[in-house]
């Protein structure tokens, strides 16, 4: 993992979730502070808001490529860490590593990228500037939807740091884990290179589509942060969110008639996934959907390893039910 993230350093832990908790507790002091992006893994910004305040660490939370926020977070507090997922779930926004590295470095703050989204085959993130990088090894590390994992790779005095807490802590991956996860590496790239082909093509033909009204894809010209996303990455990845012309009922109805996706909270995995966020993952809060910009209509489809062909008709025959 070292060698793909050209990292000094690396440790793998029992989850992606646990990655993310062992570097806060590790790199972030007492008192310190911390800015995120609204965007992101839910259970991540929900362990920030209730957990790090327990500790007297407060937070700032910036729309993604929002220069602006962020500078005026680092100019505004003692910021210790920049914690930020590129791409970011579920919309997949982009943000310009190398030049909020310098901006947090400027500052003495760290910057730390989750890239589960985007996988080491597609982004190399330490080479752009950042001080550290999360995956959850669940996801297109292992790539098979059997296994879960994390891992954070960075420069060894900071890794050091994370790997004490570790081993203070525990979250330790078992051996059979580690097993999968590294029988998964060996054809981490045959996979993303097919996912990024494919989801490329989806994307573009659901676009196209009259009954889906948007698309959020960072390979796709319309996307925002297009340009960000080609100058560090060397693929867009093999999600796909997209919102269809219709409202809660009629996605259910798409979800509930496509044959060859999974219906399941998870991405990057050999089969290809489908989930309603309205309902997968924020089912619990009307206030959190609106605010985080979550709509009924709304889909994130993980792209697997099967025919781009028969995806694309599965996909068909189920906007024909809405």
């Amino acid at each position: 993992m070292s060698a793909l993230e050209k990292a000094e350093s690396t440790v793998f832990v029992a989850s992606g979730m646990y990655a993310s908790v062992a570097m806060l507790s590790a790199l972030v002091p007492a008192g310190g502070h911390v800015v995120t992006t609204t965007d992101c893994y839910r259970k991540t910004r929900i362990y920030m808001e209730t957990e790090l305040p327990k500790r007297g660490i407060t937070m700032t939370v910036i729309r993604p490529a929002d220069m602006d926020a962020l500078q005026n977070a680092l100019d505004n507090n003692n910021v210790s860490l920049f914690f930020t997922e590129t791409p970011t779930n579920p919309f997949l926004r982009c943000i310009d590593i190398d030049l909020v590295s310098k901006m947090c470095h400027s500052k003495g703050a760290l910057l730390c990228i989750d890239s589960t989204f985007a996988s080491p085959i597609n982004q190399k993130a330490l080479t752009l500037g950042a001080d550290l990088v999360i995956h959850s090894a669940t996801k297109y590390i292992a790539g098979h939807n059997d296994v879960i994992g994390g891992c954070i790779s960075g420069r060894d005095e900071l890794v050091s740091k994370v790997r004490i807490y570790h081993h203070v802590v525990g979250g330790v991956l078992n051996p059979n884990a580690a097993y999968l996860i590294l029988r998964g590496m060996k054809t981490l790239h045959l996979r993303v290179q097919c996912q990024n082909n494919t989801a490329m093509r989806m994307a573009q033909f659901l676009e196209e589509h009259p009954k889906i009204a948007r698309v959020y894809y960072p390979g796709l010209p319309s996307h925002p942060e297009h340009h960000i996303a080609k100058s560090q990455m060397t693929g867009f990845g093999g999600v796909v969110s997209f919102e269809v012309a219709g409202d809660f009922d009629a996605t259910r109805r798409f979800i509930d008639s496509v044959k060859i996706p999974y219906h399941a909270p998870s991405f990057g995995g050999c089969e290809s996934i489908i989930d309603q966020p309205a309902i997968m993952s924020y089912w619990d809060s009307k206030e959190q959907r609106e605010i985080y910009g979550i709509k009924d209509n709304l889909i994130r489809f993980s792209i697997g390893v099967e025919d781009f062909e028969d995806l694309k008709n599965d996909v068909v025959q189920a906007l024909d039910k809405i």
